[in-house]
């Protein structure tokens, strides 16, 4: 009787652990690390891609002018503050001229005096003409009379030195007046030299614009070149955005854009490629592009960030997939294909692709295939799975 209990004990134990184990299996081949990857999938369709390209900027002045003196020198006076609208030749500022008034009266004095040595210059050398003019004759005169044995060959020779030494004074003369003349020419030449000076020192506006930014203040010193005002044109207010090289393809001048500034990003502003910079940032791998507003909107500030799309001509029909769909597989692009419920890599050649996630695929699959898109966790070539609806929510 003992032992029959105990044959029964052994038994239903038996059972029980048998059931248990079957329920750990069942467990974990549903919901454990044995159970299939839940997968979603998506059947291979073919249209045409409205393809785009999307970039981050700024908003830059393409026309922007540094105001500075030539030449280093103390700031005398700022006439405009930041934000004032300003016209072309309006004084915005004015450096402290030292002695340049003094140095511009002394050549006029200088040109006065040059003045009045050319008019003594010119003086003898009429002088001279009329001195020439009498020794020409008397030697003349000589020359007939000794010829007719009237004088003595001495005096006929003396006359002709007369008239050969009234010609170098004319000479002289002319000389002299010449020196005056470009002595002359020479201060006035220095005279218009320290004018152009005096007038760099008023800095003026080269083009109607705004003060954007008054880099010195009265009475400080800056060097050649270094700005003292700051001023833009405001028509000419672009974009200044940056693309991955990697997705710029189709990157043109003329393009299309929508600029959404961060001022306002549920307003895009139409606009349009007006260039495409011919050299790359090679350290953060991206194209640089400009991009100009069709109506420039009424609040627009320097420095402000926007987000630019640019519309590309929509392709010819091909296959199009979810950009999840693209896989990389020991350094090959392609897709998990579902084939009778097993995957298969398939490799593609790629095309472009649109803002909202899909892209051309122009080489591997055709329309129909059944393709992985997204998983819970990596898969293989032989990875078990199961197809549902969405991953989102709790496994069954």
């Amino acid at each position: 009787m003992k032992l029959s209990s105990l044959a029964t004990r052994r038994v239903g134990l038996g059972l029980l652990a048998a059931a248990l184990i079957a329920a750990m299996a069942f467990v974990m081949m549903r919901a454990g690390p044995l159970a299939p990857v839940r997968v979603t999938v998506t059947q291979v369709a073919e249209g045409s891609l409205a393809p785009a390209l999307f970039g981050i900027g700024t908003v830059e002045a393409r026309r922007s002018y540094l105001i500075g003196p030539t030449v280093a020198g103390r700031v005398r006076t700022v006439a405009v503050d930041v934000g004032d609208a300003v016209r072309a030749g309006q004084l915005l500022a004015e450096m402290d001229p030292v002695d340049l008034d003094e140095r511009t009266a002394a050549l006029d004095a200088a040109i006065a005096r040059a003045g009045s040595a050319m008019a003594a210059a010119d003086a003898l050398r009429r002088d001279a003409q009329a001195r020439k003019a009498l020794a020409a004759v008397n030697a003349r005169r000589y020359v007939e009379l000794g010829a007719q044995n009237f004088i003595s060959a001495g005096a006929v020779e003396a006359r002709l030195q007369e008239q050969v030494s009234a010609d170098a004074v004319l000479s002289a003369a002319e000389s002299n007046l010449a020196a005056a003349r470009q002595d002359q020419q020479r201060l006035a030449a220095e005279r218009a030299g320290l004018r152009q000076q005096r007038a760099n020192v008023r800095l003026l506006a080269p083009n109607d614009g705004v003060v954007t930014s008054r880099d010195a203040e009265p009475g400080s010193t800056v060097v050649a070149g270094q700005a003292v005002v700051r001023v833009i044109e405001p028509s000419s207010l672009w974009v200044r955005m940056r693309l991955d090289q990697g997705r710029s393809t189709g990157l043109a001048v003329g393009l299309h854009a929508r600029i959404a500034l961060r001022s306002n990003p549920g307003m895009p502003i139409p606009g349009k490629v007006a260039r495409v910079e011919a050299v790359s940032d090679s350290v953060t791998e991206e194209r640089i592009a400009h991009v100009s507003f069709d109506q420039l909107p009424a609040s627009l500030s320097l420095g402000e960030l926007a987000e630019v799309s640019l519309s590309l001509p929509a392709t010819v029909s091909a296959v199009l997939l979810p950009n999840a769909a693209i896989k990389r597989q020991q350094g090959r692009t392609g897709v998990w294909a579902v084939e009778e419920g097993a995957l298969r890599f398939v490799p593609v050649r790629l095309g472009q692709s649109s803002l909202d996630g899909r892209v051309q695929v122009l080489d591997g699959l055709k329309p129909g295939a059944t393709v992985l898109v997204h998983s819970e966790k990596d898969i293989g070539a032989d990875t078990r799975i199961k197809i549902v609806e969405s991953l989102a929510g709790s496994r069954p």
